[in-house]
Protein backbone atom coordinates (compact mmCIF):
# COMPACT_ATOMS: atom_id res chain seq x y z
CA UNK A 1 0.00 0.00 0.00
CA UNK A 2 1.29 3.50 -0.76
CA UNK A 3 2.17 5.58 2.30
CA UNK A 4 -0.56 7.84 3.66
CA UNK A 5 0.06 11.58 3.54
CA UNK A 6 -0.99 13.60 6.59
CA UNK A 7 -1.81 17.05 5.14
CA UNK A 8 -1.00 20.29 6.93
CA UNK A 9 -2.49 23.43 5.39
CA UNK A 10 -0.51 26.64 5.82
CA UNK A 11 -3.25 29.27 6.21
CA UNK A 12 -1.65 32.28 7.85
CA UNK A 13 -0.95 34.41 4.78
CA UNK A 14 -2.04 38.02 4.28
CA UNK A 15 -2.80 38.10 0.54
CA UNK A 16 -2.06 41.83 0.38
CA UNK A 17 -1.89 41.91 -3.43
CA UNK A 18 -5.62 41.14 -3.48
CA UNK A 19 -6.51 44.25 -1.47
CA UNK A 20 -9.12 45.67 -1.08
CA UNK A 21 -11.03 42.36 -1.17
CA UNK A 22 -8.35 40.63 0.91
CA UNK A 23 -8.31 42.25 4.36
CA UNK A 24 -6.56 41.45 7.63
CA UNK A 25 -9.54 39.56 9.08
CA UNK A 26 -10.64 38.12 5.74
CA UNK A 27 -7.52 37.44 3.66
CA UNK A 28 -7.13 35.80 0.25
CA UNK A 29 -7.47 32.21 1.47
CA UNK A 30 -11.02 32.99 2.65
CA UNK A 31 -12.06 34.25 -0.80
CA UNK A 32 -13.59 32.48 -3.78
CA UNK A 33 -11.69 33.74 -6.80
CA UNK A 34 -12.48 31.11 -9.43
CA UNK A 35 -16.27 31.06 -9.41
CA UNK A 36 -16.42 27.58 -7.82
CA UNK A 37 -18.40 28.65 -4.76
CA UNK A 38 -15.63 27.48 -2.42
CA UNK A 39 -12.99 29.65 -0.82
CA UNK A 40 -9.36 28.84 -1.62
CA UNK A 41 -9.00 27.35 1.87
CA UNK A 42 -12.10 25.18 1.48
CA UNK A 43 -10.98 24.03 -1.96
CA UNK A 44 -7.56 23.08 -0.55
CA UNK A 45 -9.14 21.04 2.25
CA UNK A 46 -11.59 19.39 -0.15
CA UNK A 47 -8.89 18.14 -2.49
CA UNK A 48 -6.68 16.88 0.35
CA UNK A 49 -9.40 15.07 2.31
CA UNK A 50 -9.48 12.07 -0.08
CA UNK A 51 -5.85 11.45 0.89
CA UNK A 52 -6.84 10.92 4.54
CA UNK A 53 -10.56 10.01 4.33
CA UNK A 54 -11.10 11.74 7.67
CA UNK A 55 -10.85 15.22 9.16
CA UNK A 56 -8.96 13.72 12.10
CA UNK A 57 -5.79 13.50 9.99
CA UNK A 58 -5.98 16.93 8.36
CA UNK A 59 -4.28 19.86 10.11
CA UNK A 60 -4.32 23.62 9.65
CA UNK A 61 -1.82 26.12 11.03
CA UNK A 62 -2.81 29.78 11.03
CA UNK A 63 -2.43 33.15 12.72
CA UNK A 64 -4.34 33.93 15.91
CA UNK A 65 -6.53 36.61 14.35
CA UNK A 66 -7.66 34.17 11.62
CA UNK A 67 -8.56 31.24 13.86
CA UNK A 68 -12.27 32.06 14.09
CA UNK A 69 -12.45 32.43 10.32
CA UNK A 70 -10.86 29.00 9.90
CA UNK A 71 -13.43 27.50 12.28
CA UNK A 72 -16.26 29.06 10.30
CA UNK A 73 -14.93 27.92 6.93
CA UNK A 74 -13.92 24.42 8.07
CA UNK A 75 -16.49 23.51 10.75
CA UNK A 76 -15.59 19.79 10.63
CA UNK A 77 -11.92 20.38 11.46
CA UNK A 78 -11.19 19.07 14.98
CA UNK A 79 -10.12 21.85 17.33
CA UNK A 80 -7.01 19.84 18.26
CA UNK A 81 -5.96 19.94 14.59
CA UNK A 82 -6.04 23.74 14.42
CA UNK A 83 -2.61 25.09 15.37
CA UNK A 84 -2.75 28.78 16.23
CA UNK A 85 0.43 30.86 15.96
CA UNK A 86 0.41 33.81 18.38
CA UNK A 87 2.38 35.81 15.81
CA UNK A 88 3.59 35.19 12.27
CA UNK A 89 7.23 34.19 12.00
CA UNK A 90 7.24 32.97 8.35
CA UNK A 91 7.19 29.34 7.28
CA UNK A 92 10.14 27.80 9.15
CA UNK A 93 8.59 28.10 12.65
CA UNK A 94 5.19 27.07 11.24
CA UNK A 95 6.61 23.93 9.61
CA UNK A 96 8.73 23.14 12.68
CA UNK A 97 5.90 23.44 15.20
CA UNK A 98 3.35 21.63 13.05
CA UNK A 99 5.81 18.81 12.30
CA UNK A 100 6.48 18.38 16.01
CA UNK A 101 2.75 18.13 16.71
CA UNK A 102 2.09 15.69 13.86
CA UNK A 103 5.03 13.54 15.00
CA UNK A 104 3.67 13.43 18.56
CA UNK A 105 0.39 11.98 17.34
CA UNK A 106 1.43 9.91 14.33
CA UNK A 107 5.11 9.10 14.96
CA UNK A 108 8.35 10.16 13.31
CA UNK A 109 7.91 7.75 10.40
CA UNK A 110 4.63 9.40 9.39
CA UNK A 111 4.63 11.22 6.05
CA UNK A 112 3.52 14.83 6.41
CA UNK A 113 2.68 17.14 3.54
CA UNK A 114 2.63 20.93 3.77
CA UNK A 115 0.35 22.84 1.42
CA UNK A 116 -0.37 26.58 1.11
CA UNK A 117 -4.06 27.39 1.47
CA UNK A 118 -4.24 29.74 -1.51
CA UNK A 119 -3.29 27.62 -4.53
CA UNK A 120 -5.51 26.74 -7.48
CA UNK A 121 -5.29 23.22 -8.93
CA UNK A 122 -6.91 22.22 -12.25
CA UNK A 123 -6.68 18.40 -12.23
CA UNK A 124 -7.30 17.26 -8.66
CA UNK A 125 -7.07 13.53 -9.45
CA UNK A 126 -3.63 14.02 -11.05
CA UNK A 127 -2.66 16.19 -8.08
CA UNK A 128 -3.50 13.48 -5.56
CA UNK A 129 -1.68 10.87 -7.64
CA UNK A 130 1.36 13.14 -7.58
CA UNK A 131 1.18 13.26 -3.78
CA UNK A 132 1.19 9.46 -3.66
CA UNK A 133 4.34 9.44 -5.81
CA UNK A 134 5.98 12.11 -3.65
CA UNK A 135 5.15 10.11 -0.52
CA UNK A 136 6.83 7.06 -2.04
CA UNK A 137 9.90 9.17 -2.80
CA UNK A 138 9.92 10.55 0.74
CA UNK A 139 9.63 7.07 2.24
CA UNK A 140 12.17 5.25 0.08
CA UNK A 141 14.82 7.99 0.06
CA UNK A 142 14.18 9.52 3.52
CA UNK A 143 13.65 12.61 1.43
CA UNK A 144 12.16 16.05 1.75
CA UNK A 145 10.27 15.99 -1.54
CA UNK A 146 9.36 19.26 -3.19
CA UNK A 147 6.77 19.52 -5.94
CA UNK A 148 8.27 21.49 -8.80
CA UNK A 149 5.83 22.88 -11.34
CA UNK A 150 6.92 22.48 -14.95
CA UNK A 151 7.10 26.12 -16.09
CA UNK A 152 4.94 27.39 -18.93
CA UNK A 153 6.51 30.84 -19.27
CA UNK A 154 9.58 32.68 -17.89
CA UNK A 155 7.93 33.95 -14.71
CA UNK A 156 9.84 36.41 -12.55
CA UNK A 157 7.44 36.16 -9.62
CA UNK A 158 8.27 32.55 -8.67
CA UNK A 159 11.28 30.85 -7.13
CA UNK A 160 12.97 28.15 -9.24
CA UNK A 161 14.47 24.74 -8.49
CA UNK A 162 17.30 23.30 -10.58
CA UNK A 163 17.28 19.56 -11.14
CA UNK A 164 20.40 17.58 -10.28
CA UNK A 165 20.88 13.86 -10.87
CA UNK A 166 17.86 11.64 -11.42
CA UNK A 167 17.08 9.20 -8.59
CA UNK A 168 14.53 7.16 -10.53
CA UNK A 169 10.81 7.03 -11.04
CA UNK A 170 8.08 6.86 -8.45
CA UNK A 171 4.65 5.92 -9.72
CA UNK A 172 5.83 6.92 -13.23
CA UNK A 173 7.09 10.37 -12.11
CA UNK A 174 10.81 11.12 -12.26
CA UNK A 175 12.52 12.61 -9.21
CA UNK A 176 15.82 14.44 -8.98
CA UNK A 177 18.23 15.61 -6.34
CA UNK A 178 17.92 19.37 -5.93
CA UNK A 179 20.95 21.14 -7.41
CA UNK A 180 19.95 24.58 -6.12
CA UNK A 181 17.08 26.88 -5.24
CA UNK A 182 16.93 30.33 -6.83
CA UNK A 183 14.75 33.16 -5.62
CA UNK A 184 12.69 35.23 -8.05
CA UNK A 185 15.00 35.87 -11.04
CA UNK A 186 15.07 38.77 -13.48
CA UNK A 187 13.54 38.33 -16.92
CA UNK A 188 16.69 37.29 -18.78
CA UNK A 189 17.63 34.75 -16.09
CA UNK A 190 14.13 33.30 -16.10
CA UNK A 191 14.34 32.90 -19.88
CA UNK A 192 17.68 31.09 -19.51
CA UNK A 193 16.14 28.76 -16.91
CA UNK A 194 13.24 27.89 -19.20
CA UNK A 195 15.54 27.29 -22.18
CA UNK A 196 17.76 24.91 -20.18
CA UNK A 197 14.80 22.62 -19.32
CA UNK A 198 16.47 21.89 -15.96
CA UNK A 199 14.33 24.16 -13.81
CA UNK A 200 10.86 24.04 -12.33
CA UNK A 201 8.86 26.56 -10.31
CA UNK A 202 9.02 26.16 -6.56
CA UNK A 203 5.42 25.44 -5.54
CA UNK A 204 6.05 25.66 -1.80
CA UNK A 205 4.58 22.18 -1.32
CA UNK A 206 6.71 19.70 0.67
CA UNK A 207 6.25 16.02 1.59
CA UNK A 208 8.56 14.27 4.07
CA UNK A 209 8.85 11.82 6.98
CA UNK A 210 8.37 13.92 10.09
CA UNK A 211 11.52 12.53 11.70
CA UNK A 212 13.64 13.57 8.71
CA UNK A 213 12.42 17.16 8.78
CA UNK A 214 12.83 17.39 12.55
CA UNK A 215 16.43 16.20 12.27
CA UNK A 216 17.24 18.66 9.49
CA UNK A 217 15.65 21.51 11.43
CA UNK A 218 17.67 20.55 14.50
CA UNK A 219 20.83 20.58 12.38
CA UNK A 220 20.29 23.75 10.34
CA UNK A 221 17.86 25.81 12.45
CA UNK A 222 18.55 24.94 16.11
CA UNK A 223 17.54 28.48 17.11
CA UNK A 224 14.01 27.51 16.06
CA UNK A 225 13.89 23.85 17.03
CA UNK A 226 15.36 23.99 20.51
CA UNK A 227 12.89 26.56 21.91
CA UNK A 228 9.95 24.78 20.26
CA UNK A 229 11.00 21.40 21.64
CA UNK A 230 11.41 22.88 25.11
CA UNK A 231 8.37 25.16 25.32
CA UNK A 232 6.16 24.51 22.31
CA UNK A 233 4.07 27.42 21.04
CA UNK A 234 5.02 29.46 24.12
CA UNK A 235 8.45 29.91 22.51
CA UNK A 236 7.12 31.87 19.53
CA UNK A 237 8.06 35.29 20.86
CA UNK A 238 11.72 34.23 20.90
CA UNK A 239 11.84 32.67 17.43
CA UNK A 240 13.52 34.13 14.38
CA UNK A 241 11.43 35.08 11.38
CA UNK A 242 12.64 32.69 8.71
CA UNK A 243 11.33 30.83 5.69
CA UNK A 244 11.65 27.05 5.44
CA UNK A 245 13.57 27.50 2.18
CA UNK A 246 16.30 29.53 3.90
CA UNK A 247 16.22 27.53 7.12
CA UNK A 248 16.46 24.03 5.64
CA UNK A 249 15.76 23.48 1.96
CA UNK A 250 18.77 25.42 0.63
CA UNK A 251 21.12 23.64 3.07
CA UNK A 252 20.00 20.04 3.41
CA UNK A 253 21.25 17.17 1.24
CA UNK A 254 17.86 15.46 1.61
CA UNK A 255 16.07 17.81 -0.74
CA UNK A 256 14.55 16.22 -3.85
CA UNK A 257 12.31 17.69 -6.54
CA UNK A 258 9.58 16.02 -8.54
CA UNK A 259 8.59 18.10 -11.61
CA UNK A 260 4.84 17.77 -12.14
CA UNK A 261 1.92 18.90 -14.30
CA UNK A 262 -1.59 19.13 -12.92
CA UNK A 263 -2.54 22.72 -13.69
CA UNK A 264 -1.35 25.06 -10.95
CA UNK A 265 -1.47 28.72 -10.04
CA UNK A 266 -0.40 30.33 -6.80
CA UNK A 267 -2.91 33.18 -7.31
CA UNK A 268 -0.33 35.80 -6.42
CA UNK A 269 -2.24 38.87 -7.56
CA UNK A 270 -5.26 40.02 -9.57
CA UNK A 271 -3.67 38.95 -12.87
CA UNK A 272 -4.10 35.34 -11.73
CA UNK A 273 -7.87 35.80 -11.86
CA UNK A 274 -7.54 36.63 -15.55
CA UNK A 275 -5.47 33.48 -16.11
CA UNK A 276 -8.28 31.42 -14.58
CA UNK A 277 -11.36 33.13 -15.97
CA UNK A 278 -10.38 34.81 -19.24
CA UNK A 279 -12.69 33.87 -22.10
CA UNK A 280 -11.82 34.48 -25.76
CA UNK A 281 -15.43 35.57 -26.27
CA UNK A 282 -15.21 38.47 -23.80
CA UNK A 283 -12.86 41.46 -23.87
CA UNK A 284 -12.65 41.64 -20.06
CA UNK A 285 -12.85 39.47 -16.96
CA UNK A 286 -15.94 40.63 -15.11
CA UNK A 287 -16.99 39.68 -11.58
CA UNK A 288 -19.35 42.63 -11.35
CA UNK A 289 -22.15 44.41 -13.10
CA UNK A 290 -19.97 46.19 -15.61
CA UNK A 291 -20.70 48.48 -18.53
CA UNK A 292 -17.49 48.85 -20.49
CA UNK A 293 -17.28 51.29 -23.39
CA UNK A 294 -14.11 50.73 -25.42
CA UNK A 295 -12.64 48.87 -22.42
CA UNK A 296 -10.50 45.80 -23.15
CA UNK A 297 -8.12 43.43 -21.37
CA UNK A 298 -9.33 44.59 -17.97
CA UNK A 299 -10.42 42.91 -14.73
CA UNK A 300 -13.50 44.31 -12.98
CA UNK A 301 -14.67 43.12 -9.56
CA UNK A 302 -17.12 44.26 -6.93
CA UNK A 303 -18.17 42.52 -3.72
CA UNK A 304 -21.68 44.04 -3.91
CA UNK A 305 -23.93 42.52 -6.57
CA UNK A 306 -26.13 45.64 -6.54
CA UNK A 307 -23.29 47.97 -7.59
CA UNK A 308 -22.58 48.92 -11.18
CA UNK A 309 -19.12 49.79 -12.46
CA UNK A 310 -18.86 51.80 -15.68
CA UNK A 311 -15.53 52.11 -17.49
CA UNK A 312 -14.73 54.07 -20.63
CA UNK A 313 -11.64 53.75 -22.80
CA UNK A 314 -9.61 51.57 -20.43
CA UNK A 315 -7.08 48.92 -21.44
CA UNK A 316 -5.25 46.41 -19.23
CA UNK A 317 -6.57 47.89 -15.99
CA UNK A 318 -7.78 46.26 -12.76
CA UNK A 319 -10.80 47.88 -11.08
CA UNK A 320 -11.84 46.47 -7.70
CA UNK A 321 -14.58 47.83 -5.44
CA UNK A 322 -15.10 46.50 -1.92
CA UNK A 323 -16.95 48.31 0.83
CA UNK A 324 -15.57 51.81 1.13
CA UNK A 325 -12.38 51.10 -0.82
CA UNK A 326 -11.75 51.16 -4.57
CA UNK A 327 -8.59 50.05 -6.34
CA UNK A 328 -7.65 51.09 -9.87
CA UNK A 329 -4.29 49.79 -11.09
CA UNK A 330 -2.67 48.91 -14.39
CA UNK A 331 -2.16 45.16 -14.74
CA UNK A 332 1.60 45.66 -15.03
CA UNK A 333 1.70 47.27 -11.56
CA UNK A 334 -0.32 44.79 -9.46
CA UNK A 335 2.79 43.76 -7.54
CA UNK A 336 2.87 47.33 -6.18
CA UNK A 337 -0.44 46.89 -4.36
CA UNK A 338 1.64 45.83 -1.35
CA UNK A 339 3.26 49.28 -1.39
CA UNK A 340 -0.17 50.88 -1.29
CA UNK A 341 -1.20 48.66 1.62
CA UNK A 342 1.97 49.63 3.48
CA UNK A 343 1.23 53.32 2.91
CA UNK A 344 -2.36 52.90 4.12
CA UNK A 345 -1.14 51.08 7.20
CA UNK A 346 1.12 54.02 8.04
CA UNK A 347 -1.82 56.43 8.05
CA UNK A 348 -4.21 56.06 11.04
CA UNK A 349 -7.02 57.51 8.92
CA UNK A 350 -6.99 54.48 6.62
CA UNK A 351 -6.01 51.57 8.84
CA UNK A 352 -9.67 50.54 9.18
CA UNK A 353 -9.63 49.67 5.47
CA UNK A 354 -6.96 47.00 5.90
Amino acid sequence: MPPTVIPVILAGGKGERFWPVSRRQHPKQFLCLDGSGFSLLQATANRLLPMTETWDSLWVITAAHLADGIRQQLPDLPESNLLIEPEGKDTAPAVAWATLEVAKRHGESAIAGFFPADHWIADEAAYRQTLVAAAQLATEKSAIATLGINPTFPATGYGYIEQGDSVGQFDALTAYKVARFTEKPDQSTAEEFIASRRFSWNSGMFIFPTGVMLQELATYAPEIMQPLQARGVEAYADLSKLSIDYAVMEKTDKSFVMPVDFGWDDLGDWNAVERLLKSPDHPNVEMAQHLGLDTTGSIVYTSDDDELIVTIGLEDVVVVRDGKATLVVHKSRTQDIKKAVKALNADPNFQHLL
